[in-house]
C-alpha cells in the first residue's frame, strides 16, 4: 500500500513531463473520449503513449478462454499504452473511458528520442515506470494472498486516491467492474459493499463516499 500512494503523490509531476515532450517537439494529439468509449482495443496497433490529462480509464483484458479481467483504473496524470515503448506491436488490453476523458496521444518514434535527448525527461520516466512496476508486484502479491473482501476495501481505497482527503469521492463503478478487479462474483462484492456501509467506512449520501477508516479492513490480520 505506500508504494502505490506513493506512486500517487508523484503523479503530478507527469504534468512537468508532458511539458518537456512538447519543448523537445513531441507535441501531443489530443482527444475526446465519452464515457464507456474505447481508446484503444486489446489486439490494435502499439504505436502510440497516451496520458491521461482528465477522467479516469478501465484497463481490462480477456483471455483465450473468453474471462475478462480489470486490471487497472487509472486517475488523471497517468501515462498509458506503455507497451508501445517496450517493443509489443498490438496492445495487450483495452482502455476505455469511465467518465468523459481527456487524453494526448504521443507517437513512439518522439517518445523515445525524447527520452535519448533529454535526461530530465529520462529521469522521470524511468522512476514512473518503477513505480508503475511496484504497483503491479502489489497488485499480484494482494491477488495471491489477500482475501476479496480485503481486496475490495484496498481497491476502493486506490479509487478514492487515499491520503488525499479524509473523505474522498469515488467516481461511480459498478459492482460488476469492482467484481472484476477482485477477481470474485457481482454478489460478493454487493455483500461486502453493504458491510462497509453498516461498519460506516462508505455512504452514499452524495454518491460513493470513502472514509479513511476502511484502511483498518486492509491492515488487519
Amino acid at each position: 500500500m505506500p508504494a502505490i500512494l506513493e506512486a500517487e503523490r508523484k503523479l503530478s509531476k507527469a504534468a512537468d513531463a508532458v511539458r518537456l515532450l512538447d519543448q523537445a517537439g513531441a507535441i501531443g494529439k489530443l482527444g475526446k473520449y465519452r464515457r464507456r468509449e474505447i481508446v484503444f482495443g486489446q489486439g490494435s496497433p502499439a504505436d502510440t503513449l497516451f496520458y491521461l490529462r482528465q477522467g479516469r480509464l478501465e484497463v481490462a483484458i480477456v483471455s483465450r478462454q473468453g474471462k475478462e479481467a480489470v486490471i487497472a483504473i487509472l486517475p488523471a496524470g497517468s501515462f498509458f499504452g506503455l507497451e508501445c515503448l517496450a517493443g509489443p506491436t498490438v496492445h495487450v488490453a483495452t482502455a476505455t473511458a469511465l467518465a468523459d476523458c481527456s487524453v494526448l496521444a504521443f507517437k513512439k518514434k518522439q517518445v523515445l528520442a525524447t527520452i535519448r535527448k533529454n535526461p530530465d525527461f529520462a529521469e522521470f520516466f524511468v522512476a514512473y515506470l518503477l513505480q508503475r512496476n511496484a504497483q503491479i508486484v502489489e497488485d499480484l502479491v494482494d491477488q495471491l494472498f489477500n482475501s476479496s473482501e480485503k481486496r475490495l476495501a484496498r481497491v476502493l481505497l486506490l479509487l478514492a486516491q487515499f491520503g488525499k482527503d479524509e473523505v474522498a469521492d469515488v467516481i461511480p463503478v459498478t459492482h460488476e467492474t469492482l467484481a472484476r478487479m477482485i477477481r470474485t462474483t457481482r454478489p460478493r462484492v454487493s455483500f461486502f459493499m453493504k458491510k462497509f456501509r453498516r461498519l460506516g467506512f462508505l455512504d452514499y449520501e452524495k454518491g460513493l463516499r470513502i472514509h479513511p477508516s476502511l484502511l483498518t479492513m486492509v491492515l488487519r490480520d
